[in-house]
C-alpha cells in the first residue's frame, strides 16, 4: 500500500482527504485513479487501485465505467459486449454535488485512519485491536447478547454457568469474525471463508465467497457496523459479468462472481509501489468449473438488508446498483425453453456446490429467486424504462408462488394422493400433471413423514420428484413467506418431530437422508468427499442455525432455534469452528472440514444477536404480500382450461 502513502504525502498541502475507492465517481484533478481492467491472459476481470502521475490519466472517455454516479447518467455500451477496460477515480470530498459532509465522506468510503495496513497472502491485514470493539455481553438475565444495547429476549434461560460459558464463546467468535477480514485499498470489503492458522494449505478458502459473506455481513449490520457491507455491496458490483469469460461459453451478462481474492502485487514501472487487485472467480477455477447461480440473488437479499438495517437507501438508490440489479433479474427472467416458472440451473450451482442430483429446479435456488424478486420489486425506482421489466417481475412472483406451494408440498394427505396417482393422463384438467409415478415414493419416506408436519420436495421435474428435505430451501421459504403461513408453520412441526434425524448432536442437516450405495455411485459419481453423511451429502452444517433462527423468530416460536443453539453451543468452539459435521448423528468433525469456517463462527453469531433482539429480524423476512394472495386464490379457484390465459385475466 506504499502508493497509498505517497497520494498522502502529495496531498498534504491544503487537499481534502481522499477515499481510496468509489466506484464510478469522476476524476478531479487527474492525480489519484482507481483503475478496473479486464486481465485479458486469463479471460477474467481484475480491478486495481493505483496511483497516478497526471500525465498518465487515461483520457479516452470510451474507457469509463459504465455508469457514472455523480450524475447520474448511464454511459454504458449496450451489454452485448463488456468493457475491455474501466477507469473509476477518486474525488475530494468537498467536490461532491449535494448531501452533508457525512454524507460524502461515507460516499466515498474514506478510511478513518492514517495508517497503511499491508496485506499479507491470503489477503487479510492484521487490524489495530481497537479497530473493531466487541462490546461486552449484556447480561440480561437469560445469557443473551443484546445488539447496540436492546434488552435480550424473553422466555431463553440458562444458568449462570451457561451465561459465562455463552458469553465467552461469543466473544471468541467476534474476535474469529474480526481478523477474519479481508481489507482493500486499507477498507474493510469481506470476510475469508476460512482461517485457520495451523492448515498447511489454504485451497480457495482464502478467498470471499458471496454466499459465505451473508451471515458474516448480516452479523455486521445486526452489531450496527455498516462499512464493510457497503463496501461488499460496491466492490462485488464491479466485479458483475459483462461478457463471456471461460473457454467461449460462460454465464450471460449480470452473474456476479462465485467469490474474488484481494492481491497485492507490485507496479509496474515501480519497484517501491503495490497495487491492490480484485480478483474474482465466475466458476473458471471451481470445482466442476460451475457457475454460482445463488451469489446474485444473494447479493439482492444483503442490498435489501443494508438498507433495511442501517436506514441508508442511498446505495440501492445509486444508478449503477439500480442497473446492477436489472442485470440480475434479466439474467434470471430471460426466456428460454423452459415450461415452468421455477429457475432452470445445473447441478452444484448454489450452496451444494458439487455434483448431487440437484440439476434442475432445486427448492433453495428457488427460494432465493422468490427472495431476491420481492426485493428488487421493494428497491427498483419506479420508472418507464423498468415498466416490461416490473411486470415481468410480478407474473414470475405469481406463477411462482402458486407452483412451488402446490406441486412442491408434501404431508401425509399429499403422499397419500401420490400413492393413488394414475398415470399417462392427457388433459387439462389432469391430477398428475407431471407423470410421477407411485412407485418412485422412496421406503424411508413412509417412516420420515410425521402425522403433523410436511415440508417442500427438493426438486420436481417430469416424472421425477425429489423427495429428500433440503434444509436451506425449507428455512428460506419460510423467511420469504414462499411458503404459506400453514405450511411455515408445519416446516417446524416436521422439525421438532424429526429432531433426531434432522439435527441429533449438531444442527443442522443440510439434506435428508442421505445418498448410499449404489444411489450415491450413479448420482455423485462416486464423489469421495460427498460419502455418505459427510459434506453435501447429509453432512450437518453450522451456518445453517441462522436461517432456521430466522424461520423460528418470524413464526413466533424461538424455543426451536434456542434448543439448537444451545446444542451448538457444547461443541463448536471445542471443535474450533468447523465448516461441517459428519455421520447420522453428527458426531465427528467433517474428515475434510476447514476449521475456524468463518460462515460458521457469523451463523452462530447472527442467532445470537437475533434471539436477544428479535425485533431485528423483521429485517431480514418478506412477509405475505396481500397482491400475490390475491392473485394466488384467483388461480387456485380458476377453472383449469383457462389457465393458459392466467396473466391476462390477473395481472393487467
Amino acid at each position: 500500500m506504499a502508493t497509498v502513502e505517497a497520494a498522502r504525502q502529495l496531498l498534504s498541502g491544503g487537499f481534502g482527504r481522499l477515499g481510496c475507492f468509489d466506484p464510478f465517481l469522476s476524476n478531479v484533478n487527474g492525480v489519484i485513479s482507481v483503475k478496473s481492467g479486464v486481465n485479458n491472459a486469463r479471460k477474467r476481470s481484475s480491478v486495481r487501485a493505483q496511483v497516478h502521475k497526471s500525465s498518465r490519466v487515461p483520457h479516452d472517455r470510451r474507457r469509463v465505467g459504465p455508469f457514472q454516479g455523480t450524475s447520474g447518467v448511464f454511459h454504458g455500451k449496450s451489454y452485448g459486449n463488456r468493457l475491455d477496460s474501466m477507469s473509476y477515480n477518486c474525488q475530494r470530498v468537498e467536490s461532491l454535488n449535494g448531501g452533508t459532509a457525512e454524507d460524502q465522506r461515507r460516499a466515498l468510503l474514506v478510511d478513518e485512519s492514517d495508517k497503511v495496513t499491508s496485506i499479507p497472502p491470503n489477503g487479510t491485514p492484521k487490524p489495530d485491536v481497537n479497530e473493531f470493539k466487541v462490546d461486552p455481553p449484556l447480561d440480561q438475565g437469560n445469557g443473551g447478547f443484546g445488539s447496540n444495547g436492546k434488552p435480550a429476549a424473553a422466555g431463553i434461560n440458562l444458568d449462570s454457568s451457561q451465561k459465562i460459558k455463552s458469553s465467552s464463546i461469543e466473544d471468541e467468535a467476534w474476535t474469529l469474525l474480526k481478523n477474519s477480514m479481508v481489507y482493500y485499498c486499507n477498507n474493510p470489503i469481506g470476510t475469508i471463508a476460512a482461517n485457520d492458522p495451523s492448515a498447511t494449505s489454504t485451497l480457495n478458502y482464502d478467498q470471499v465467497f458471496i454466499r459465505d459473506f451473508i451471515p458474516s455481513g448480516i452479523a455486521f449490520l445486526l452489531k450496527g457496523e455498516y462499512d464493510i457491507v457497503r463496501n461488499f455491496i460496491l466492490h462485488t458490483l464491479q466485479l458483475q459479468s459483462w461478457e463471456k469469460t471461460m473457454d467461449c461459453y460462460s454465464p450471460g451478462q449480470g452473474l456476479m462472481p462465485a467469490s474474488f481474492k484481494v492481491r497485492t502485487v507490485p507496479l509496474e514501472g515501480d519497484d517501491y509501489a503495490t497495487e491492490d487487485v480484485l480478483d474474482p472467480d465466475f466458476g473458471e477455477a471451481a470445482i466442476g468449473r460451475v457457475a454460482p447461480v445463488d451469489s446474485g440473488l444473494w447479493w439482492i437479499i444483503l442490498l435489501r438488508a443494508y438498507g433495511k438495517c442501517s436506514g441508508d437507501l442511498s446505495v440501492q438508490e445509486r444508478v449503477d446498483v439500480q442497473t446492477g440489479i436489472k442485470m440480475i433479474l434479466k439474467l434470471c427472467l430471460a426466456d428460454g425453453f423452459d415450461m415452468f416458472p421455477t429457475l432452470l440451473v445445473t447441478d452444484g450451482s448454489c450452496m451444494i456446490d458439487r455434483r448431487m442430483g440437484i440439476h434442475g429446479h432445486p427448492l433453495e435456488i428457488q427460494a432465493l429467486f422468490y427472495s431476491a424478486l420481492l426485493g428488487a420489486r421493494e428497491m427498483l425506482a419506479p420508472e418507464d424504462a423498468s415498466a416490461d421489466l416490473m411486470q415481468a417481475l410480478k407474473n414470475r412472483l405469481v406463477a411462482l408462488s402458486f407452483h412451488i406451494r402446490e406441486y412442491y408440498w408434501i404431508d401425509m394427505r399429499k403422499l397419500n394422493e401420490i400413492y393413488r396417482y394414475k398415470t399417462e393422463e392427457y388433459s387439462y384438467d389432469a391430477v398428475n400433471k407431471f407423470n410421477i409415478y407411485p412407485d418412485q415414493i422412496p421406503s424411508w419416506l413412509v417412516d420420515f413423514m410425521p402425522s403433523k408436519g410436511g415440508y417442500l420436495i427438493g426438486n420436481l421435474q417430469p416424472a421425477h420428484m425429489d423427495f429428500r428435505f433440503f434444509s436451506l430451501g425449507n428455512l428460506w421459504s419460510i423467511a420469504s413467506s414462499l411458503a404459506t403461513l400453514d405450511q411455515s408453520h408445519a416446516i417446524l412441526d416436521l422439525i421438532e418431530a424429526k429432531w433426531e434425524e434432522l439435527v441429533a448432536d449438531m444442527p443442522f442437516k443440510i439434506c435428508y437422508p442421505a445418498l448410499e450405495g449404489r444411489e450415491w455411485q450413479i448420482i455423485t459419481g462416486s464423489d469421495p468427499k460427498n460419502t455418505p453423511w459427510s459434506y453435501h451429502n447429509g453432512g450437518s452444517w453450522p451456518t445453517l442455525l441462522w436461517q432456521l433462527t430466522v424461520a423460528c423468530i418470524k413464526l413466533n416460536r424461538p424455543e426451536i432455534a434456542s434448543k439448537a443453539i444451545e446444542l451448538a453451543e457444547k461443541r463448536l468452539s471445542l471443535d474450533k469452528w468447523p465448516e461441517y459435521y459428519d455421520t447420522k448423528r453428527a458426531r465427528f468433525i467433517g474428515k475434510q472440514a476447514q476449521l475456524y469456517q468463518t460462515w460458521s463462527v457469523a451463523g452462530y453469531l447472527v442467532a445470537k444477536l437475533l434471539l436477544a433482539d428479535p425485533s431485528a429480524a423483521k429485517n431480514l423476512v418478506t412477509e405475505e404480500d396481500s397482491e400475490l394472495v390475491n392473485a394466488f386464490s384467483c388461480m387456485i379457484s380458476s377453472n383449469p382450461r383457462r389457465k393458459r390465459g392466467w396473466k391476462k385475466q390477473i395481472l393487467v
